[in-house]
C-alpha cells in the first residue's frame, strides 16, 4: 500500500463523524415469553478472506472474541492455516520486530478459499450462508519477473470472481481492503511518490481499482476501506478518516485498519461508501470507538 512522505492534514474529527458510539455486531434475542419450543435465531456469519496475512488475521482476531458471531477464516491451505493461526510467534518485518498473538480458533470455522485456484462455484459454496465478507486478499511481492502476473491474478481477477461468489451467495455486505491513491490516475496525482512507489510492485493499484469499481457496480453494499502505508506496530496517533481521493501519503496500523473493517461491517453510514485512513500526525493515539459516517 502506499506510503512516502506524510503531508501535513488539518481535517477535524467532526468533519469526517468519528462518533463516540461502540461499533458492535449482535443479533437480537427471542421476545419475552417466546415458546420454550422456538430456537434463538442463527448468529450471523461473518467470512474474511485473507485471514493468515496481516490485516486479515487482525480483523480475525477482533471478530472472533465479538459474541453472538459466527466466523470463518477464508484461507488458501486449511491445514496450514490452522497451524499458523493457532500460534503465536514473533516475526522479522522489514526493521522492526512483531509479536503475532494466537487466534482462539473455538469460535472460528477455517475454509478453503482460493482467490486464483478456486472457481466462482467453489467460492461461492465456501461462502454460503454467510451475511458479511471482509476481503483482505492481495498479492505478496516476490519474483520480480512474476509480479505484474500475480497482482493481476489476485488483486484484479481473483478478487473480482470473490465478488461474483459473494453475490451468488447471497452476501449482504462486503468490506474490501485497497489503498489510498487506487484511483490516482483520475485525480492527477499518477506522479505522486505514494503511487509512483506501490504501483511499481506489479501495477497493483492499478489491479486494486478494477477490483474497487467492480464492487462498486455489483449492486452489493459495500465499504471499500483505503489505508495509507500499513505498520505493524500500534498506533501511535489518532485514527483519521477522509473522503475519497483526497489521500496521498500518510500511515496506519493495521490494528486500526482492522477496527475500521469491522465497524464498517454494520454502520450503516458507511455503507456505499470509500473511507481514506491515515494516522494523524502530531496527536495521541485513542481507543477505537466506532465509526459514524
Amino acid at each position: 500500500t502506499a506510503g512516502g512522505p506524510r503531508p501535513e492534514v488539518s481535517v477535524s474529527r467532526r468533519a469526517f463523524g468519528l462518533s463516540t458510539a461502540a461499533a458492535t455486531l449482535s443479533i437480537a434475542l427471542p421476545a419475552a415469553g417466546a415458546g420454550a419450543e422456538e430456537e434463538a435465531p442463527a448468529a450471523p456469519t461473518v467470512v474474511v478472506a485473507g485471514a493468515t496475512g496481516q490485516t486479515g488475521r487482525r480483523v480475525l482476531e477482533i471478530l472472533s472474541s465479538r459474541p453472538n458471531l459466527s466466523v470463518v477464516a477464508g484461507v488458501r491451505n486449511v491445514q496450514s492455516a490452522e497451524k499458523k493461526l493457532g500460534e503465536a510467534s514473533t516475526v522479522v518485518r522489514g526493521a522492526m520486530v512483531q509479536r503475532v498473538p494466537s487466534i482462539d480458533k473455538a469460535g472460528v470455522e477455517l475454509k478453503r478459499l482460493d482467490v486464483t485456484a478456486d472457481s466462482t462455484d467453489a467460492l461461492a459454496s465456501a461462502l454460503s450462508g454467510a451475511q458479511s465478507l471482509v476481503i483482505a486478499v492481495g498479492f505478496v511481492p516476490g519474483n520480480p519477473l512474476k509480479m505484474n502476473e500475480a497482482a493481476h491474478a489476485v488483486d484484479n481477477v481473483g478478487t473480482c470472481k470473490l465478488i461474483d461468489a459473494a453475490k451468488a451467495a447471497g452476501v449482504k455486505k462486503v468490506v474490501l481492503v485497497s489503498s489510498i491513491l487506487t484511483n490516482a490516475r483520475n485525480w492527477g496525482k499518477e506522479k505522486s511518490p505514494g503511487f509512483v512507489v506501490t504501483n511499481a510492485f506489479g501495477n497493483v493499484l492499478d489491479e486494486k481499482i478494477v477490483a474497487e469499481n467492480y464492487l462498486r457496480s455489483s449492486g452489493l453494499d459495500y465499504t471499500i476501506v483505503r489505508p495509507g502505508g500499513l505498520k505493524a506496530k500500534p498506533a501511535t496517533g489518532e485514527l483519521m478518516v477522509s473522503g475519497e481521493d483526497t489521500l496521498e501519503a500518510g500511515e496506519i496500523s493495521r490494528d486500526l485498519v482492522a477496527e475500521v473493517c469491522v465497524a464498517s461491517l454494520t454502520d450503516k453510514k458507511a455503507s456505499n461508501k470509500v473511507l481514506e485512513i491515515i494516522e494523524k500526525e502530531g496527536t495521541e493515539p485513542k481507543v477505537f470507538n466506532g465509526l459514524s459516517m
